[in-house]
């Protein structure tokens, strides 16, 4: 919310700009963004050289790698966060006031088969439907995977056309998926495709290193202003004057009973992404040691930070007890709730657990993430053709 109630002055946080660090919606559009230019990256150098067979080489392998590669560490923290649920290290998130530990904390099942039921069903149900009991926040999983699979298919059906024109057909591609409404996704897979297309352009990089000063200022404004549009609250954009106004702004601009807040992101994003581009050093300060490690952290940490928030974190701030049972109204027996009182905890509770987090994400892309390569090269190793089925030449 733009503040914690009408009329109220808002909080620190709820400024814009300085929301984004904590606002959390900015990081599915990213996500669906690097994954765009991801995997239109390699094939797209290619097909400038000319080698659109080394192309299609690479593209045929990474698409047969991305399905397990998403697929088995997602099962694998799944079934992680299904035996803490039943260990009951969830029950302090169950019982307090924080709404979205409530919502996403998993029951606990005294059933052994039917928790293994619950198991197999939400694995599956994360890649049919979107949704995991388990993890609420697999949920972007599904549609990380569709959109890599469609700029596969964008960037076989472009191979032969004119390097001008691909970024024309990626510019179409994003303007549909606005029309249609996928903020958070399908206009973020194409503009990648887009962006990445520009920034190997011999023209776009003779631009930028000709004309410096010009580069650094239009870089300053767009930086500025994505992160001004960016900062859209999630709701009651009325309680303040400077979202008011981009929700005037956007209500002319996008489809009708669109996600403001999405297209607030996406829309924020894309003004960002114009802001580096326009800035080489930005860039290099991006491809720093530091921050490359922070996102090869990244996948781990968005794995493991549900669980851990409604485990450790909630023990932290909450305790370890549980509340009593309470009698309602209506004379019925419900579960006590723990209620939050005292914010200097919280504030002294995450200079450790974020540290935590990360720890635990760094074993995890030490040793897990490893394992689940291996595992999946072998399934490709398994299932490729010999090769001399791969020299057969198909009929004419």
């Amino acid at each position: 919310m733009a503040a914690s109630a009408e009329g109220a002055s808002p909080s620190l946080l709820q400024l814009p700009f300085l929301r984004v660090l904590v606002q959390g919606r900015i990081g599915v559009s990213i996500f669906a963004f690097v994954t765009g230019y991801v995997c239109a990256l390699k094939p797209i150098k290619l097909y400038r050289q000319n080698n659109q067979e080394a192309a299609f080489n690479s593209i045929a392998k990474s698409a047969l790698r991305r399905v397990p590669r998403l697929v088995i560490p997602c099962g694998l923290a799944t079934v992680i966060i299904w035996v803490m649920a039943q260990l009951g290290m969830f029950m302090v998130g169950k019982q307090s006031d924080c709404w979205w530990c409530d919502m996403t904390a998993p029951d606990r099942m005294s059933n052994i088969l039917e928790a293994l039921k619950s198991l197999v069903f939400n694995i599956v149900n994360t890649w049919t439907h979107g949704a995991n009991a388990y993890d609420g926040n697999q949920w972007t999983l599904l549609p990380l995977l569709r959109g890599s699979m469609q700029v596969y298919t964008f960037i076989v059906a472009t191979a032969y056309i004119q390097p001008r024109y691909r970024m024309i057909a990626s510019m179409i591609m994003y303007f549909y998926f606005y029309i249609a409404g996928d903020a958070a996704f399908g206009m973020q897979f194409f503009w990648g495709v887009f962006l990445c297309d520009v920034q190997n352009h011999p023209a776009a990089i003779d631009w930028l290193t000709s004309r410096p000063n010009i580069s650094r200022f239009l870089a300053t404004i767009f930086l500025v202003l994505g992160l001004y549009v960016a900062s859209y609250p999630e709701q009651h954009p009325e309680w303040a004057g400077w979202s008011l106004r981009q929700f005037q702004v956007l209500k002319q601009i996008v489809p009708e009973k669109a996600e403001f807040p999405r297209y607030g992101s996406g829309i924020g994003l894309q003004l960002i992404t114009i802001g580096l581009h326009f800035s080489p050093g930005l860039r290099d300060i991006l491809s720093s040691k530091p921050l490359l490690w922070l996102g090869k952290q990244s996948f781990a940490v968005y794995l493991l930070h549900g669980p851990l928030l409604r485990s450790v974190l909630c023990w932290m701030v909450y305790g370890i007890h549980l509340p009593p049972d309470i009698t309602n109204d209506q004379g019925q027996t419900v579960p006590g709730k723990l209620v939050f009182t005292n914010g200097w905890r919280l504030l002294i509770s995450l200079p450790f657990w974020i540290p935590l987090n990360y720890g635990v994400a760094m074993l995890w892309t030490g040793y897990v993430d490893p394992w689940c390569a291996k595992l999946t090269e072998k399934i490709v190793g398994y299932i490729m053709l010999e090769r001399d089925e791969k020299d057969a030449l198909l009929p004419q």
